[in-house]
């Protein structure tokens, strides 16, 4: 009786898988099986093409068994899954990445945690499948960089702020209480700003407190890293990128709900992963942990920095705005401001 329970509500479950290159077009084409294989399927599956006419003609005409159809907003990976999330049909609303490989229980295992009523989203592990090499210098604590699981995460089935946007999936009415992704602070193209699911969580915990979100590291997607980003410049500008999203972020949700994870993470996980590192080029003969360490301290300096000017940006942005709006409403901490 529970199993068929599960396979019934499992069948619900719409999940939107955003794409907006041809250059990525094998990669989503395995995503899209990735997801029709799964032990207890979705509902429907469907695939957002981000302002790509091409892409649009060519995923309608090969991929089979799902709706192709185009991000109905402005460009970018918010916009696109807003495009999706709004012909979902599915009480439940799964996001994976179109360069990641769901394994096959991925769905049933963030159905087993959503059977919770108390539970707003599930996310699952994201683990790195490299393309070209792994490189050695690339602390795990910098996984986030290349959109997966980071050391300092947990290890087993607990709550968190938000899961990885790579792979997750999210009641309905999350969407319909607080609304969608917020544009001006996700990906467009290969930019590496990011953030816009944490944004969202954070905005339906405030809504929300007494309920979490959770993370099932079972659940376990494979996210391609081609060699472009093992390299040292998209480790720099990606953590430059993250430092101005948090500070965008900020604006939105204040600042204690925007680094509550982070303050952790800085001032617990880093330190640590520096040590360790250090001590294995001594006890292990390791030379490569030098390098991981030296990456963790650029990573959070570059990081800091982002997120400096990105605040510097945003109070500059906001006087001028106060200078050009005659009257505005009473804000709090935490209410949206105008114009991004």
């Amino acid at each position: 009786m529970i199993q068929d329970t599960i396979q019934a509500e499992t069948s619900d479950i719409s999940v939107i898988i955003c794409a907006y290159t041809e250059r990525r077009w094998d990669d989503l084409a395995a995503a899209v099986s990735s997801v029709q294989q799964q032990t207890l399927p979705a509902r429907e599956i469907i695939v957002v093409i981000d302002h790509n006419p091409q892409l649009f003609n060519k995923a309608q005409a090969d991929l089979t068994g799902i709706t192709v159809i185009q991000n109905q907003e402005e460009r970018g990976l918010s916009g696109a899954r807003n495009s999706g999330v709004a012909i979902a049909q599915g009480q439940f609303i799964a996001f994976l990445d179109d360069d990641a490989l769901a394994d096959d229980n991925w769905l049933m295992l963030f159905q087993q945690v959503l059977q919770d009523p108390h539970i707003l989203g599930v996310g699952g592990s994201v683990v790195p499948l490299w393309v070209d090499y792994n490189p050695s210098w690339l602390p795990e604590e910098f996984y986030w960089v290349v959109g997966c699981t980071y050391l300092g995460m947990p290890q087993n089935n607990a709550p968190v702020r938000n899961p990885i946007g790579a792979s997750m999936c999210l009641r309905r009415e999350v969407f319909e209480s607080v609304g969608g992704f917020r544009s001006g602070i996700g990906r467009v193209g290969t930019r590496p700003i990011g953030c816009e699911e944490t944004e969202l969580c954070i905005r339906a915990s405030q809504h929300w407190p007494a309920r979490q979100f959770f993370y099932q590291p079972q659940a376990r997607v494979q996210h391609r890293v081609p060699g472009q980003r093992a390299q040292w410049s998209y480790f720099w500008s990606r953590c430059y990128a993250e430092g101005i999203s948090k500070a965008f972020i900020t604006r939105y949700v204040g600042t204690k709900d925007a680094l509550s994870s982070e303050n952790t993470y800085t001032f617990h996980t880093l330190p640590r992963g520096v040590t360790r590192n250090i001590k294995s080029v001594f006890t292990q003969h390791n030379p490569g942990g030098l390098l991981k360490a030296i990456a963790i301290i650029t990573g959070l300096g570059v990081t800091a920095g982002g997120y400096i000017i990105g605040r510097l940006f945003s109070r500059k942005n906001e006087q001028e705005q106060s200078k050009q709006i005659p009257a505005v409403h009473d804000r709090q901490e935490g209410d949206p401001t105008p114009v991004l």
